[in-house]
Formats: C-alpha cells, structure tokens, sequence
C-alpha cells in the first residue's frame, strides 16, 4: 500500500471513490436521498478544490500496489482546533476492506499529526457505523455524542472520537 498526496487532478477519482465506498458504508443507516444529498454536499468539485487550496487540509489517495488500483482516500486537516487535527474521511471502497489498509492509514496519519505538532486526532462516526469498532480497536475513544443539522432536513446522529497521544 502507497499513500499518494491527492492534486487538482484527481477531484474526479475522489468523487468516485467517495460514491463507491459510502454506497457500501451507509446503505441501511441513512436514506438514499441522504447519501446523495451528502454527496453533493461534501464531495461537489468546488468544496474537494476549497480543501485542496487550504494549507491546514490534506488529501491523500490510498494505493494498492499488488493489485494497481486506488482502493480510497484520506483527509484531514490539521490546526482545526488548537493542538488537534481532524480526520474528516478516511474511507475504502468495499472490496478493500480486511486488508489492512485502514490501519495503515491511521498509522500515517498518526506520523503526519505528530510531525505537524498536533497532540489529539478527533473525528465523528455515525452511531450505526461499525467502523466505531474499528477505531477503538486502533486507540480512538468516545468522548461525546452530537446530532448535526447538515440542512435539508437531514441529521446525522454521531459519536465524537479522539486519539490523544500521550507525550
């Protein structure tokens, strides 16, 4: 596996990815109306560009090099809050999944948090998600729980987790 930094370019190969893995993550935990809304929302050209032109926001594309394919991506932003970065995505399209390939990108992104500085990771994970196993398995815990508004009448009901590493 390979971490490549995401350019310009590859705004269309995120949005890809994007559709391929939330199919996968949220069919059965929200409405197929509220994963295209999302979608759009989160994942339009103009908002990956916005991230992609901000200093404090990396994306990086996770490589598979056995099979020569992009299998998902990453991102985050460090300085979200003072000492804290925040993992805004991290998702595998699902043939991916079992491989490994999440925890090695946890792993680099614990290297990059540090270098940056940063001393605690926070992300939010949907109530029903079983990827909420996956990160305590990996040293994130809960530490609050948050229903947002996202607009058109759509919420979502979240766990906020944290990795604080421990100096």
């Amino acid at each position: 596996m390979k971490l490549t930094a995401a350019t310009e370019k590859d705004i269309p190969l995120i949005r890809n990815l994007a559709k391929r893995s939330w199919e996968s993550a949220y069919t059965g935990i929200i409405s197929q109306e509220q994963i295209d809304y999302m979608l759009e929302k989160m994942y339009s050209e103009e908002e990956i560009l916005s991230q992609l032109q901000n200093p404090d926001y990396h994306y990086y594309l996770i490589f598979d090099e056995g099979n020569s394919s992009f299998e998902g991506f990453i991102g985050y932003e460090n300085n979200y809050e003072v000492g804290t970065t925040k993992l805004h995505r991290i998702y595998l399209v699902p043939e991916s999944k079992g491989k490994g390939f999440g925890k090695e990108t946890l792993n680099f992104l614990k290297d990059r948090v540090s270098e940056s500085g940063d001393e605690r990771i926070i992300l939010n994970v949907n109530k029903e998600n079983s990827a909420k196993k996956f990160y305590e398995s990996q040293g994130y815990r809960v530490y609050d729980e948050v229903v947002l508004d996202i607009g058109d009448n759509y919420f979502m009901d979240d766990y906020l987790m944290e990795y604080v590493f421990h100096k």
